[in-house]
């Protein structure tokens, strides 16, 4: 599958929630230590229009002032639940204590470093009513590093829908999560079909939930609007978990055989798929060794284990385009240096090629 077809998609204007709908989501905030952060991203959820919402602010045993500032958010608004996590679980339990008091016909996952953009649940839960086969509905996040961006484009220029089975087919293709995490919303009859967040993963269980969503149901975005902040600062969650590419591979590997064995299984082509997006795990790794080769920095890049890495992941490993291209690097036996020409004509490859997957994600989210 080189392409990913949508099943449905409509330009602007697309319609508003009907007349006097306003559908319940609900927000759940895991927090550790962000009370520098947490009352902003607060704010900016109960400040949502168009829809009645609920947060739910998770205290995960919290040594700053997390706590104070979540119950002083919920004395001041009856729309804010606080549960107090009696020892520190981390962000997945987290998350799941949450969810276990949520009460929301929609569910978001929103960190306490991160915000909503204006209208966001508005829009995603539009697509959700007009798209009841819809389970998982996600748009544009903006990312920024220093004070939140005080503009969002917030009129979308159409929804797309996919079939669930496409999308996760082309996420099996890729082998990399397209969702950041608080631009996505989850129908709640879906989340409590396909169960919360897979406590064996450690930090790659929103790829999981995606996909295993996808596996029962269809995958909305909303097109051309913002919707929401993420912030990008030394201390988060995405800096610090997961670090090292094979650490990250690894983790990806155990997000796919978590789906496949469970509702993904059950899709058609499932093992087929599952398959694939171990072929493609594999092709990764062996990649990024043929990369190292390449700068000479094999010892430092772990080449033998990225081989091991893709041996056992895929039994067509060495069927592999990828595998004959380490091959013949390994036969040479010398690096490229920096300047050679052949070098630098591979490196300016790799760049056009990530720059176009990123114009491409920047448009259609896939």
């Amino acid at each position: 599958m080189t392409r990913l077809e949508p099943i449905v998609r409509a330009a602007a204007p697309v319609p508003d929630l009907p007349a006097g709908r306003r559908p319940l989501v609900s927000v759940i905030t895991p927090c550790y230590n962000y009370g520098h952060f947490l009352r902003a991203s607060a704010l900016s959820v109960l400040a949502q229009e168009g829809v009645d919402v609920e947060l739910v602010i998770v205290n995960d045993t919290s040594t700053d002032d997390s706590g104070a500032i979540a119950d002083e958010l919920a004395a001041a608004d009856s729309r804010v639940k606080v549960v107090h996590n009696p020892r520190n679980t981390g962000h997945v339990v987290a998350f799941n204590n949450g969810y276990a008091v949520a009460t929301g016909e929609y569910i978001v996952r929103l960190d306490a470093d991160d915000l909503l953009t204006p209208g966001s649940l508005a829009r995603a839960t539009a697509l959700f009513e007009a798209h009841p086969n819809v389970g998982l509905v996600y748009g544009h996040p903006v990312h920024f590093t220093t004070d939140v961006p005080e503009t969002s484009r917030q009129e979308p220029t159409g929804w797309t829908v996919w079939a669930g089975v496409d999308w996760v087919a082309r996420r099996c293709k890729l082998g990399v999560n397209c969702i950041t995490t608080p631009e996505a919303m989850v129908r709640g009859s879906v989340m409590k079909e396909v169960g919360a967040l897979d406590t064996r993963l450690k930090y790659a269980q929103d790829m999981e939930m995606w996909l295993r969503t996808a596996s029962v149901s269809d995958v909305g975005r909303v097109d051309g609007a913002d919707q929401a902040f993420h912030r990008d600062h030394a201390g988060s969650m995405s800096v610090n978990d997961g670090g090292g590419l094979l650490l990250d591979l690894r983790e990806r590997r155990t997000v796919f055989d978590a789906v496949f064995g469970g509702p993904g299984g059950r899709l058609p082509g499932g093992p087929a798929l599952h398959d694939l997006s171990r072929r493609t795990l594999a092709a990764e790794a062996l990649t990024s060794a043929s990369h190292a080769y390449d700068r000479g920095l094999t010892e430092q890049h772990g080449v033998d284990e990225l081989i091991a890495f893709a041996l056992e992941t895929s039994p067509d490993a060495q069927r592999l385009p990828q595998w004959r291209a380490l091959r013949r690097r390994q036969l040479v036996g010398a690096k490229l240096a920096p300047l050679n020409p052949g070098f630098v004509a591979t490196v300016a490859v790799r760049r056009l090629r990530r720059d176009a997957a990123y114009r491409r994600w920047l448009r259609t989210g896939v």
